[in-house]
């Protein structure tokens, strides 16, 4: 057995308590913008998938919905470019 002396434990404060300095990040993150275009392609696609199953839509109907995600997907994907920040 040893005769050390531990230090009594100090309480961890979660919070800060002086202001953040002014250039530090806002928290935003990069857009990844290939994920970005193939989830608005995924649900765009899910969407018309139910309304089709829903009886919404009829299958002659398709012809004109195909391809409504790829536009969809590319307007997303250029609007997040043309958004992007470039700090």
């Amino acid at each position: 057995m040893s005769n050390e002396t531990y230090e009594p434990y100090e309480p961890y404060e979660p919070y800060e308590t002086e202001p953040a300095p002014a250039d530090r990040p806002s928290g935003l993150h990069p857009v990844n913008i290939g994920h970005l275009v193939m989830g608005v392609a995924f649900a765009v696609m899910l969407t018309g998938w139910a309304l089709l199953e829903g009886g919404l839509i009829e299958p002659e109907d398709l012809r004109w919905m195909m391809p409504v995600p790829w536009l969809a997907a590319g307007a997303a994907g250029l609007a997040a470019l043309l958004l992007r920040r470039t700090d």
